[in-house]
Order: C-alpha cells, then sequence, then structure tokens
C-alpha cells in the first residue's frame, strides 16, 4: 500500500503519521533507528523477526537524512515515543483499542497507565506489567505474562523493553496472544509516559542530536553503543551509495 526505502538490508515504509494512525489496525510495528541497523548486519535471528513485521517506520532523523542521501527519500519521522501518545488520543472513542503495557522498571508500567488513562479520560490502558531482568529467558515467566495478558481484554499489546529483546519477544509469542491483534515494540516510551524519563528538548531533534541528549543522561549504558558500536553505520552507507553494500543475510 505504502512505498518502501531501502537502507542497508531492511526496508522503511515511506509513510506520514497520519496516514499510520488512520491504517494501523492490525500486524506489527517496530520503529527501527541507527542502532538497530547495525545489530541487523550482525545479529541473523534479528533480521528474521525484522522481516515478520507488517509496518516498519523511520524513529530516526538520521536515518530520514540517510534516505535522502540515497536518493528515496522517507515521507516523515515518526518517533515511536511521540506517536504511542497519539495513537491513544486518536483511538480515545473507539472502544475496541485496548492496550496492555509490557517493560520498564517495576512499578513503572503501572504508573504510565494510570498517567495515559486519566490524560485520554477512559481505561484504554487495561493491563501494564513490568517484568524483570532477563525475563525473555525465562520460560516459566514468559508463559505467565502472556496468560497475564490473555486474561485481559486488550488488543494491543506494546511492549518497551529495549531492542532486540522486544522485537524478538513479540514474534516469538504473538501466536499464543489470543485477543492482540496489533503489536508494538516501543522502546522506552513506557519511561516516557511515566515520567521516568524526559524526552530531549526540541532543539536537540531539530538539530538531529536527541542521540546525545540521551547519552548524556545515560552515559553508562549508551556512551559505547552511540560512539563505539554504530558508527560503522555511516561505511555501511558509503558502501550503499557506491554501490557496494551486500546484505549478509540475504540468502533468508
Amino acid at each position: 500500500m505504502f512505498p518502501k526505502v531501502k537502507i542497508l538490508n531492511l526496508e522503511i515504509l515511506s509513510i506520514s503519521k497520519h496516514e499510520l494512525l488512520s491504517n494501523l489496525e492490525q500486524g506489527v510495528l517496530f520503529t527501527p533507528n541507527v542502532d538497530h541497523l547495525i545489530k541487523l548486519q550482525k545479529n541473523k535471528e534479528f533480521y528474521k523477526v525484522y522481516k515478520e513485521a507488517e509496518w516498519v517506520i523511520c524513529d530516526s532523523t538520521i536515518l530520514h537524512l540517510t534516505s535522502r542521501l540515497l536518493g528515496s527519500k522517507i515521507k516523515e519521522v515518526i518517533s515511536g515515543s511521540d506517536f504511542f501518545p497519539e495513537y491513544c488520543n486518536f483511538h480515545k472513542n473507539n472502544e475496541a483499542v485496548k492496550i496492555f503495557l509490557l517493560g520498564a522498571a517495576p512499578g513503572i508500567a503501572e504508573i504510565a497507565k494510570q498517567k495515559i488513562n486519566n490524560r485520554i479520560g477512559r481505561n484504554i490502558i487495561v493491563g501494564a506489567h513490568s517484568p524483570s531482568f532477563g525475563f525473555d529467558k525465562n520460560i516459566r515467566e514468559c508463559s505467565e505474562i502472556v496468560d497475564m495478558i490473555n486474561q485481559t481484554d486488550a488488543t494491543v499489546l506494546m511492549v518497551g523493553v529495549g531492542a532486540p529483546k522486544q522485537e524478538k519477544w513479540i514474534i516469538e509469542h504473538k501466536r499464543s496472544l489470543n485477543r492482540i491483534r496489533l503489536f508494538m515494540g516501543l522502546g522506552a516510551t513506557i519511561d516516557f509516559e511515566a515520567g521516568n524519563k524526559k524526552r530531549a528538548p526540541k532543539i536537540f531533534k531539530k538539530l538531529c542530536l536527541e542521540w546525545f541528549y540521551r547519552m548524556m543522561k545515560e552515559p553508562n549504558r549508551l556512551i559505547k553503543r552511540y560512539i563505539l558500536d554504530d558508527l560503522p553505520y555511516f561505511y555501511f552507507i558509503f558502501k550503499q551509495k557506491i554501490g557496494k553494500y551486500s546484505n549478509p543475510f540475504e540468502e533468508f
């Protein structure tokens, strides 16, 4: 339905926020950034998981600029943490949309649930749970979480536990979640909704420096990722620009 722009080994929808809100009813939504693109060059499982997503949207101004450099401009940057509150507001009177929040530190998802419901004016968030660290490797805990979600009448699941964990968890368990029609992997969005973390000021976004703001707020966690791990992105893009890039997993 919507055109796609290929950046390295990922096809990203060229879609506006309004178009996404108007058409997003079911499927799996992922929001790639530079770090995701780097992981997609090395992590075969992550690559295969991404191939199962129906909605892959541009979450990064750097990716947006990259698309222009490569000659096929993505229509709009749609940050997951900006999109989610607009999604809730768009469906505030749609009783068919009932959301379960999975992610963040203990108690944070519940705070986000209360704040969102108060803002929207109805119980659009029908469940919230903050899993333990490493829960995705615990078969029993994952089974309990699936049962917990299935006991609600949620039709939308928003998972915010970071990449690639959230994307892998969604694909692994989506067939066991009977009522869920839409799955979204949205990183730190639950923390932002709860007020546990602050978004970067608008000037940082305009200057493509939101990553720098986040790095200064969480240096121990993010300096290595942004300065060392993600630096090869520009080398890979240069190779694509001159026609020398090849998908390391193209046989799949």
